[in-house]
């Protein structure tokens, strides 16, 4: 059965900052941990107004202290903004403190514009086309420690924390297969090429130490009420955000409108009907429907809902109706 999972953006939202940010992520994982989610992962973003969870391995650790059994891991670490023993002394360090429930996502992108990039790395000398070769090192650090071995990840060393290749196009998905790891395919914000990239990751998958079979994991936008309206209603502020980003006025996350087609103009109907194809909306029944066509449509073994939503009590409310609609589609399977 295909097992749910949350990514958290920590959205700072109009009116608020980043301390209330943090605090009701940390109060969402732990709702997600009684609703029976299996992960909790938070993103790396900078320079970005609307988004606390910057220090990524900060947070982690954040909610893992505040939480008992959920696993707990980035979705991910840019990786070309850091040096991989770094990745590993951090990630070694939080699989330290909380054995059993740290993942690792990695991703290739800054996750931040070329001028933050630059002033997160001090140059660009360690640029995308590295990640494989990065990746590898990582994996060698977190591995247990060889004999004569000059450089060790302390922590770390031995710890294996599970690693992940994220994706929005064929070259994760080549490199995951190639190095038989799980994929988790980005088709929350960029779904173009989910299907092609499925394919091509279970096409090309060779078993490994880490992984025997392929093991997809999809991004969805899920934005539940009691209602189908209510649910667009809460679904204005995600689609708010995302057309300011794109037209490069990134902001604290906007309240919902009421209205929100009448604003849109061609162009930005456009961008949202592509950017946010992977959506649910809706009441519980539209909801589990949605989530029933998403799962056939990919076959993933997990589903990794995101919420952008402006109220915190609806946001947490939104999480409850898609596990509770997953419970269903799990019991008349």
């Amino acid at each position: 059965m295909t097992q749910l999972s949350v990514l958290d953006l920590s959205p700072i939202v109009q009116g608020g900052d980043a301390g209330q940010a943090l605090h009701n992520s940390l109060d969402l994982a732990r709702n997600a941990e009684r609703l029976g989610y299996r992960r909790f992962w938070v993103a790396e973003h900078h320079n970005m107004p609307g988004v606390a969870s910057a220090a990524t391995a900060v947070v982690i650790g954040y909610v893992a202290g505040g939480t008992s059994t959920i696993r707990v891991g980035a979705g991910g670490i840019m990786l070309p903004n850091h040096a991989p023993l770094m990745v590993a002394e951090q990630f070694g360090t939080l699989a330290t403190l909380y054995p059993g429930r740290i993942d690792l996502g990695l991703g290739r992108a800054p996750g931040t514009d070329q001028m933050t990039a630059h002033a997160l790395r001090r140059n660009l000398a360690a640029d995308v086309d590295a990640f494989p070769q990065d990746v590898v090192e990582l994996m060698r650090y977190l591995a247990p420690a060889q004999p004569g071995q000059a450089v060790r990840a302390v922590p770390g060393q031995g710890t294996e924390v599970p690693i992940w290749i994220l994706g929005s196009s064929l070259f994760g998905a080549q490199l995951a297969a190639l190095l038989g790891l799980p994929f988790a395919f980005a088709s929350h914000f960029a779904p173009a090429e989910l299907d092609r990239a499925l394919a091509l990751y279970r096409e090309r998958f060779r078993p490994s130490q880490h992984l025997e079979r392929p093991y997809v994991m999809a991004g969805l936008n899920v934005s539940a009420a009691d209602t189908d309206a209510e649910a667009r209603r809460l679904f204005s502020s995600v689609q708010q955000a995302f057309v300011n980003l794109r037209t490069g006025r990134p902001g604290p996350l906007p309240p919902p409108v009421d209205d929100m087609d009448s604003r849109l103009d061609p162009m930005a109907r456009t961008m949202l009907d592509q950017a946010l194809s992977c959506a649910v909306v809706g009441s519980a029944e539209t909801v589990r429907n949605g989530l029933s066509a998403f799962i056939a449509r990919t076959g993933a073994d997990e589903l990794m809902v995101t919420a952008q939503i402006f109220d915190h009590a609806a946001r947490v409310r939104s999480f409850e109706i898609a596990a509770e609609a997953h419970r269903t589609i799990a019991q008349a399977a």
